[in-house]
């Protein structure tokens, strides 16, 4: 026996990446599409970075144009517009991780207790599809449901005997709006992680906690929930890193005249130089400046997740 198991231990230590990529060589080609989309769009296109360090002009091309340094960080960290940008790009990204965070949680904590499965599948569907809805159409509805004129619930105020509310014509109460539509926009879609990660919660302690007596609402306090925190810790370092991004679709497609105050972020910024004023050069600066922000928050906070006890992700 101890012979037999011996040959089994070195016949498995033999058999390196060669003999599983001729076993499964179907399921390793599969992998071509996607690594050739990262390497083409994302790791490629990082060449043109080199574009931030120069007075680029699209005639000269990246080597004729003229290498001036840093001077473009400069000019851009003196722009008035520079200061609002990240200024309303924090507070939106902020107020929108705050909501957008903790509802996908509670959604999936709700949707595990229903127990009728038609019911519950059917609800499902229906949260998840406006994810797959485009901006442009979730703008071109929002302001036929909330537009101080002709808006359908603007109707209904003003039939009721109330005043019309300026959901997206004020500035407050554009920004309340904007984070009340992300949220429903995205919560449907984020409460799929966290069902996937209860589903793999053991029904035992469910089992232990009935037996002592605990209700649906403690269970989920003390059961569910610290069985899906490292999940949860693991999407919020990864939402951190996006917190100096933003959505352009989201903020382009509900932007309006009458509301400037909230809606000149990080993106907007570099669309409005880099394809209105063709100044690329500013406009790959302040890309640059959001992604290197970005990567120094996800580490931050991968470094506070390890010291709390958690796994992080590096």
């Amino acid at each position: 026996m101890k012979n037999e198991n011996g040959l089994l231990e070195k016949s498995k230590a033999k058999k390196g990446f060669k003999y599983y990529f001729r076993r499964d060589w179907q399921f390793y080609s599969l992998l071509l599409i996607p690594i050739a989309f990262v390497l083409v769009f994302k790791y490629a296109s990082m060449f043109g970075l080199i574009i931030a360090f120069k007075n680029y002009r699209i005639a000269d091309g990246f080597w004729g144009s003229e290498w001036v340094g840093l001077d473009v960080f400069k000019q851009l960290f003196s722009k008035p517009d520079f200061v609002r940008a990240i200024r309303n790009t924090l507070l939106l990204n902020i107020l929108g991780l705050t909501c957008g965070f903790i509802m996908p949680i509670v959604l999936a904590l709700l949707l595990n207790e229903l127990k009728g499965v038609v019911f519950k599948r059917v609800n499902q569907t229906l949260l998840y599809m406006p994810h797959f809805v485009s901006w442009v159409i979730i703008g071109a509805i929002a302001y036929q449901l909330l537009g101080k004129g002709s808006g359908m619930i603007n109707n209904l105020i003003d039939q009721l005997g109330g005043e019309r509310i300026p959901f997206l014509q004020d500035d407050l109460h554009w920004l309340f709006s904007y984070i009340a539509i992300g949220v429903w926009q995205s919560m449907g879609w984020g409460s799929i992680i966290y069902l996937a990660a209860i589903s793999g919660i053991n029904p035992e302690l469910y089992e232990a906690a009935t037996v002592d007596g605990a209700g649906r609402l403690r269970k989920m306090w003390n059961v569910t929930l610290p069985s899906i925190r490292p999940t949860i810790v693991t999407l919020l370092i990864l939402s951190l890193g996006g917190i100096m991004g933003g959505s352009f679709e989201h903020v382009f497609a509900l932007a309006n005249k009458a509301t400037t105050e909230f809606t000149t972020t990080i993106p907007v910024l570099a669309f409005r130089w880099g394809i209105e004023n063709g100044s690329f050069s500013r406009a790959t600066a302040l890309g640059l400046f959001q992604s290197v922000i970005g990567l120094i928050l996800v580490l931050i906070a991968d470094r506070i997740a390890k010291k709390l006890g958690e796994d992080g992700l590096l």
